[in-house]
């Protein structure tokens, strides 16, 4: 095995240098980045301080893989010396469209992807993108290659338009969002150049599809199209459209074996008392309460109505989840042996609206890539997930009339 660490290297940073003042919302690690060469395949691991939209993809004339991020600041590498490495010729960064940065690692042959995924969850905060590279023949390097295309290389603004707000008519149908992850420069995981973010977004139309034709509901999508979602605008667009629940759409990686089943996550009890201290010092208050404008509230009275407001939800939200559960099994949807969870994702800190977490299936295993791809498996589980939410529904305005009373 050929091995470069990059915090073994010291040279200058190139065109791009710290007296430019450049502001990152995340730096690379170099003690825990690096370039790793086995047997004819290679690994490139990236560990920047914290989580942030990227995306993947693969170029001919020379074959190269380009990785983009919103805002890292690559200039702990300095230029990295792969002189040791076969596959790996060249390896460049620097900074392109407004707020992204980019780099690239020229091949020194074609290469196409084995998996790609971002790991998150470290005690510090930090997040970890890994690129396996593999062997493959012309025509699967050149399907990688066409999928990754796009029309042009503009980069969307670090936040997308939230739609007016507007309220609800009282009495009228369920608000139901649907959130299909990832999108535009975050791909989220990858496997034979099929994205999450494009299954996802299959995935929530057919959702949307069998919420219309079961029930008197109206069915938003965070996104519409492959276009990039900041995490803040996807809670924004759910607070506008006035949402009576909150479901975001996964298909979730695992680095080694394989791992099977749906999964349902709700917010962690130690996640939400700090979420909402961070979202009680935000100036946008009028978006985290339903019905109360908290704009030039103390942080503390903030927190405290919303901590009251999250009283109530988590119940409801974890009604919803176990109904979920039940929705996807009675269809005969396959479930993780542990089909209910709970995570610190940011995309669950809405006071006030129930909100879970469905990882659909397991991108990382080829049988489970297969099942997301046919329209009778998508259609089984969205017919689940529409009845869980009839009959959570049904139940919830049951306990809240018995409350009223």
């Amino acid at each position: 095995m050929r091995a470069v660490f990059l915090f073994m290297i010291a040279a200058l940073w190139g065109a791009v240098s710290p007296a430019q003042e450049f502001s990152a919302l995340a730096r690379i690690d170099p003690a825990r980045s690096g370039i790793e060469e086995s047997g004819e395949g290679v690994r490139l691991r990236l560990t920047i301080s914290q989580p942030v939209p990227y995306r993947v993809r693969l170029l001919a004339d020379p074959p190269r893989v380009v990785v983009d991020f919103r805002e890292v600041d690559f200039a702990p590498l300095g230029v990295p010396d792969v002189s040791s490495l076969t596959e790996v010729v060249a390896l460049r960064t620097g900074r392109v469209g407004p707020g992204w940065t980019r780099l690239v690692a020229e091949l020194a042959r074609p290469l196409g992807f084995g998996t790609v995924h971002m790991v998150t969850g470290a005690a510090d905060g930090s997040a970890r993108v890994e690129v396996a590279l593999e062997p493959v023949d012309e025509a699967r390097f050149a399907g990688q290659v066409k999928r990754g295309e796009r029309p042009s290389d503009v980069f969307p603004s670090p936040s997308a338009s939230a739609p007016p707000k507007r309220r609800p008519a009282p009495g009228g149908p369920l608000v139901v969002v649907l959130d299909p992850g990832h999108g535009g420069v975050d791909p989220g995981a990858i496997r034979d150049g099929v994205t999450e973010a494009e299954l996802m977004l299959i995935f929530a139309r057919d959702l949307r599809e069998s919420l219309l034709r079961a029930g008197d509901y109206e069915v938003v999508l965070t996104r519409e199209d492959d276009s990039f979602v900041s995490l803040e605008t996807r809670l924004t667009i759910a607070r506008r459209a006035g949402a009576d629940l909150f479901i975001s759409l996964h298909a979730d990686a695992v680095e080694e074996g394989i791992a099977r089943g749906a999964q349902v996550y709700t917010l962690s009890d130690e996640a939400s008392s700090e979420a909402l201290a961070k979202l009680a010092q935000r100036h946008d208050r009028e978006d985290i309460l339903g019905g109360a404008d908290l704009s030039g509230t103390d942080d503390q009275v903030a927190q405290a109505l919303m901590e009251i407001a999250r009283r109530e939800t988590v119940p409801r939200t974890e009604a919803l989840a176990d109904a979920l559960v039940a929705g996807l099994r009675a269809q005969g949807v396959r479930l993780h042996r542990h089909a209910r969870g709970r995570a610190d994702f940011s995309v669950l800190k809405l006071p006030d609206i129930p909100a879970v977490l469905l990882e659909a299936a397991f991108l990382s295993t080829e049988s489970e890539l297969e099942k997301l791809q046919k329209p009778a498996w998508r259609k089984q589980a969205a017919d689940g997930i529409a009845a869980a939410v009839a009959a959570w529904a049904a139940e919830d305005a049951r306990i809240r009339a018995l409350r009223r009373q």
